[in-house]
């Protein structure tokens, strides 16, 4: 199922926000309005010419060809050819520009949409899906690309068209251009109609397509293939996404049939008007009174046809906005989801960190009722390391993440030197406070491209003296490609020490003064967590350091040791004190040996 961010463009809000989205449509195409402007004039000048077109055709067969005016016919039908090749020049200059200006704007939209969500906390990753973002960034923004593109050409151009046409038609003939006019209305009411049909759809089309571009991304990335293959799933996806496609392809035909009817009604009635137009003319000259000339006639069914070609047009370019609707909906509604962390107007910078970490009565609730930390206070004084310990669920996650300012604190407050961390500007956090975590995530790009994302401008020496202070730069030189090899997605072409050990050399080129470490060895075998731990015991020294434990044996020889229970600090104090203790950490540390002693009798066995 999709997320509760649902489409703006749903049938009954639509009233009420179709004024809004249509300014805020309008809006987009605000800095471009120079180009616009001349593209304006170049469809005004094409249409000028256009209009002109019937009128020489009515001198040619009224004048021209009756009299024998071989002159006058030779410089009529030249002046024929020079309007239709203005007309053409002019639509492809038209065309440009409009691709120009769309593509422009759906570039802007993009970057818009991005950097929107770039800004969201790490709450609001947790709670939505991948693929739902994939959705909104690739279906919804390039959903509209057609409008954006060559609404504004068309509307302008078709509408200049349609005016000039039934100018032409009043002209040539007052009495033939009432009895065409007096069908439009009907037409713009069966457009609408159709509209708000295939709005509806395109919604609902757009829902499943985030529906399924989500089963997409979490079933055929590796973790998702592994997944399926080892628990023999692999079937019961396929059947999974034949049903979801299935209902995909049903909304995709709906929408596409929804009004054709209605249209082929239309199209048949521009189809007969024509004829009742010579009916009536024929009538009258049966009856010996001439109604309109031949010339006049001809130009005038001329006029007609060009009237009927715009008006659909614009039906359709009225039906395309109306169902576009639901897909800026759904982008707005991106665009104006809240930023619960944000950076205040005038933020400070840490400079000359000594690096202490308080934690000053720090209480924090992800929802309402429901409290995960509460009264917190701790200090971590300059250069030591400060374990966090705990049952799952106790905290500690949460509370080295306040740290780096993922999540903020909803009472009291988290300092850094003294400096509330949410007065610090992020680029200073983010040089202060750096983040290991047992999910490390490798780009599919080469192992020198993932480590200098960290510092983009280090060189070859500095990567190699990173690497070896992690311990991998062994491994590296032992590849055929070296630093050039190529991790794959998310490194699965590495296990999981070698990744640990990138993460932890890429963030030894980051060099912040303060540490996070979440759990970064507890999906590690012993001998794999002893080489990952060598090389986090050379990242923390001299730094300020929060090890978020899940073995007890990384952390023995921590600076000060802190037992969370239930969000609550339950004990603090050396690993030896805490043991003389014999309160919750002496348990904890029981337990964590018995399944020690379990997984080495599995290796031995």
């Amino acid at each position: 199922m999709s997320t509760d961010l649902t489409s703006e463009g749903g049938t009954k809000t639509a009233p009420k926000r179709k004024p809004r989205q249509l300014s805020r449509i309008a809006r987009l195409f605000t800095p471009y309005r120079g180009r616009l402007a001349l593209m304006l004039l170049i469809i005004a000048i094409t249409s000028a010419f256009t209009a002109v077109s019937p009128f020489l055709l009515q001198r040619i067969l009224d004048e021209a060809i009756p009299d024998g005016n071989v002159k006058l016919l030779t410089w009529l039908t030249a002046a024929t050819i020079a309007v239709t090749l203005a007309g053409a020049v002019g639509g492809v200059l038209q065309n440009w520009i409009a691709n120009i200006v769309g593509q422009r704007v759906m570039h802007d939209l993009r970057v818009s949409v991005y950097g929107h969500l770039s800004r969201q906390s790490l709450a609001f990753f947790t709670r939505t899906r991948t693929g739902e973002v994939q959705s909104r960034i690739n279906n919804d923004i390039g959903g509209v690309d057609s409008v954006v593109t060559n609404t504004v050409g068309n509307i302008v151009g078709d509408g200049t068209t349609l005016i000039a046409a039934v100018a032409a038609m009043l002209l040539l003939d007052w009495r033939l251009a009432l009895m065409c006019l007096a069908t439009i209305p009907f037409f713009i009411w069966i457009a609408r109609s159709v509209g708000k049909q295939r709005r509806a759809l395109r919604a609902r089309r757009q829902e499943q397509l985030a529906d399924v571009t989500s089963l997409i991304e979490e079933s055929m990335s590796v973790s998702g293939i592994l997944l399926g293959k080892t628990l023999g799933r692999g079937p019961a996806q396929v059947e999974r996404f034949t049903s979801e496609s299935n209902r995909l392809a049903d909304l995709e035909v709906n929408a596409q049939l929804a009004g054709r009817w209605r249209f082929a009604s239309i199209q048949v009635f521009f189809g007969v008007i024509p004829a009742l137009v010579y009916f009536a003319a024929g009538l009258g000259s049966a009856s010996g009174s001439t109604l309109v000339s031949l010339g006049t006639l001809v130009a005038f069914t001329t006029v007609q046809v060009r009237m009927f070609r715009p008006l659909m047009s614009l039906m359709g370019v009225g039906v395309q906005l109306q169902t576009s609707l639901a897909l800026f909906g759904r982008i707005f509604g991106y665009l104006d989801l809240p930023v619960d962390i944000t950076e205040k107007p005038e933020p400070k910078t840490l400079t000359g960190v000594r690096g202490e970490v308080r934690f000053e009565d720090v209480g924090f609730s992800y929802a309402e009722n429901a409290r995960t930390l509460r009264e917190v206070d701790l200090t971590v004084p300059p250069g030591t390391t400060m374990a966090l310990v705990g049952a799952t669920g106790s905290g500690k996650t949460t509370l080295g993440y306040l740290v780096a300012r993922l999540y903020d604190a909803t009472e009291g407050r988290v300092a850094i030197d003294g400096v509330d961390v949410r007065d610090l500007s992020f680029a200073s956090l983010a040089d202060t406070v750096g983040v290991v975590s047992q999910e490390t995530h490798l780009f599919h790009a080469s192992i020198a491209e993932n480590l200098r994302f960290a510092k983009p401008e280090a060189t070859d020496g500095e990567l190699e003296a990173a690497a070896r202070a992690a311990r991998i730069h062994d491994h590296i030189a032992s590849l055929p490609e070296g630093y050039d090899t190529i991790v794959g997605e998310r490194g699965y072409r590495f296990s999981g020490g070698e990744k640990q050990r990138l993460a932890i050399a890429r963030m030894i080129l980051r060099n912040p003064p303060v540490l996070v470490l979440d759990e970064a060895t507890s999906a590690l075998d012993n001998r794999t967590e002893q080489e990952v731990q060598a090389a986090l015991d050379a990242l923390s020294s001299g730094r300020t350091t929060i090890a978020i434990a899940h073995r007890l044996s990384t952390i023995r020889d921590a600076d000060q040791i802190v037992v969370l229970d239930k969000g609550v600090v339950a004990e603090r104090g050396t690993h030896d004190e805490l043991v003389a203790l014999g309160g919750r950490y002496a348990d904890l540390l029981a337990q964590d040996a018995i399944e020690e002693w379990a997984d080495e009798a599995a290796v031995t066995r």
